[in-house]
Parts: C-alpha cells; sequence; structure tokens
C-alpha cells in the first residue's frame, strides 16, 4: 500500500506516514519508543506516592501494575507513539489585584477533548493503513506515565520542576499517547539540557519542588487552587504565596529559559475565552451555579467547581 507516493510497509515509511499525518493534524512532535517494562520509572512513581507528596490525589494510587506494563492496556504493544501539542497562546497577565489568574493551559477548551478527537483522527487513519493493528489513545486520562514515555520517545528531557522539556516548544504543550501493536523503530532519548540551572526550584514561592524533579503536591499552588473542592481552608505558606493565582499556577513555567523565547500558536480553542485569562475576583464571589456551568461548560476550569473557585478567590482577596 502506498500513501504520499511511497510504501507503508517498511519501517522508514511508517514513520513518514505517522510524523506527516501528525503535522497536518496540527501536532507540533512526535516520537517512537519500544514498549518495555518501566521497572525504574515506576520504582520512582511509587516512591513519590510513598512520600505523601501526592496529597489527596487519591485517583493516583489505582491501576498501579499499568503504569508499569503497558501491555495490559493494550495486549502485545510493541511501540508507543508519543505527541506534542502546542497550546501557548501571546497574552499575558495583568498585576490588578482585583482579578486571579488562570493558567495558560486552562485558557480556552477543555485540551482533553480537543487533544482525544485530534488522537483519534490519527488512529482512524493508521487503522485504514494498517487494518490488522490496534491503536489506543490517552491524554492524561488513564493510568500511563505519559512523561516518562516522552522522554523515552526522543521529544523531550524531564525538567527539575518535574514538567517535560522540548527545546523548540519549551514546556507549553499537551501529551498525547497512542499504544498500538504495531512494530515502529524507536528513536533515541534527548539528553538533559536544564545543567545547572535552578530557576524553577528558586522561584517556586512555596518550596513545592522539594528536589530537583520532584515535586511535593502539599505545598504546590495548582494542587490547592484545582484539586482541592469546595469551603478548604489553604495552609499558611500557600495562603500567603498565591501571587494572585485564582487557578492553577505557572511560576515555575514562566522562569523556564526553555519559555523565554515562545513559539506561539493561533488556535482558537486554546485563546482566552471571552479574552479572559484572569478572572474578577468579586464577580466570582457573587457568580450563581447557572453562570458558572454556562460560562465554564467544556473548559478546564470546570474542574474545579463554582465552590472551590470561589473558595480560592476568597483566599486571594483574603491574603493579597
Amino acid at each position: 500500500m502506498e500513501i504520499m507516493g511511497i510504501s507503508v510497509s517498511n519501517t522508514n515509511s511508517i514513520k513518514s506516514f505517522f510524523k506527516q499525518a501528525a503535522i497536518d493534524i496540527g501536532f507540533d512532535d512526535i516520537g517512537f519508543a519500544s514498549v518495555e517494562i518501566l521497572d525504574k520509572e515506576y520504582r520512582h512513581y511509587l516512591q513519590w506516592l510513598e512520600a505523601g507528596y501526592h496529597s489527596e490525589m487519591n485517583y493516583l494510587n489505582r491501576r498501579q501494575g499499568k503504569r508499569r506494563d503497558i501491555t495490559m492496556l493494550l495486549e502485545n504493544a510493541k511501540t508507543v507513539i508519543v505527541l506534542l501539542h502546542n497550546y501557548n497562546t501571546d497574552y499575558k497577565h495583568s498585576d490588578n489585584k482585583e482579578f486571579g489568574k488562570i493558567s495558560r493551559y486552562a485558557w480556552g477548551d477543555d485540551y482533553h477533548d480537543i487533544i482525544k478527537n485530534k488522537l483519534l483522527v490519527l488512529s482512524n487513519q493508521a487503522e485504514q493503513l494498517y487494518p490488522e493493528n490496534k491503536f489506543k489513545s490517552y491524554v492524561d486520562t488513564g493510568p500511563v506515565l505519559e512523561k516518562q514515555w516522552a522522554v523515552r520517545a526522543g521529544v523531550g528531557w524531564q525538567g527539575k520542576n518535574s514538567l517535560l522539556l522540548n527545546r523548540k516548544l519549551g514546556s507549553y504543550f499537551f501529551i498525547g499517547i497512542i499504544i498500538t501493536d504495531l512494530e515502529i523503530e524507536a528513536n533515541k532519548p534527548q539528553r538533559n539540557y536544564c545543567g545547572s540551572c535552578t530557576a524553577c526550584i528558586d522561584n517556586c514561592p512555596t518550596g513545592a519542588i522539594v528536589e530537583p524533579y520532584v515535586v511535593d503536591s502539599r505545598k504546590c499552588i495548582s494542587y490547592w487552587t484545582i484539586e482541592t473542592k469546595g469551603a478548604t481552608k489553604f495552609p499558611e505558606h500557600i495562603s500567603k504565596n498565591l501571587n494572585g493565582w485564582l487557578f492553577g499556577c505557572d511560576i515555575c513555567q514562566e522562569v523556564c529559559p526553555w519559555n523565554s523565547k515562545p513559539n506561539y500558536v493561533d488556535f482558537d480553542y486554546f485563546k482566552p475565552r471571552l479574552k479572559e485569562f484572569e478572572l474578577h475576583l468579586k464577580q466570582i464571589l457573587q457568580m450563581p451555579q447557572s453562570e458558572f456551568q454556562l460560562r465554564f461548560k467544556n473548559s478546564p476550569i470546570k474542574r474545579s467547581k463554582l465552590s472551590g473557585l470561589q473558595n480560592n478567590a476568597r483566599e486571594l482577596m483574603q491574603n493579597q
């Protein structure tokens, strides 16, 4: 069979197909990793859990075996395809204390829906070419160690803030995963380009990066402003150091040298809804549930629920 004028039966042509198709769909980078047991990565993950760094995110304790052995998600899996999608748009937060800042990833529509649909498009194209093979996709929705597979697939390295870094995209991108029983030649992992830089560690106002590559959620602004719900009292070391963040926190990304030369995209679904990348705190406190549901439908912000967003607004106003 041929596509784009070339045979799709050999390894190089298979990779060429996926790379071109990924670009056409809107992805910015793609890599391939051979399926192996993630013994080392899984041990680190367990150590992180045992230290209590996941706080109350108990869902991270579930389906542990599948994080180690990805063939438990797709029998006879041979390859993990890792795709990166830039979400960085050209807007900047203000210093107006009447407003609370929203993390950049949550400015537009819910990335789970957008990236999942794009992965399905790519998987459907692949299934037409390789009808004997299976393709299963995930985007932050299953027991998959996405960053670890991305490192193995050669699309980046894990930074000291624990996020994946890419030389072209920095860290403002989403990760999509396709698992397949189609055997594709693996990429070589990249070297770690963080060097001696500790900007993310030094600038985290709550000391959440307790050591290079390790984040304690109990000290993380993003955890407290996204994962907690309702009238949760923030610890003093969080409430006194929110730095204007209402939903999420981007400080460790903003100070990263790899984000100093931004690579912006122009997709409407990642741009700030109603051009809002920060929200008026008093308006949040007065917002009825009906308005919240309508205004943040298909938005990552709906994750916090209205009660959580209002709690965040109160914490900000009380500690500014």
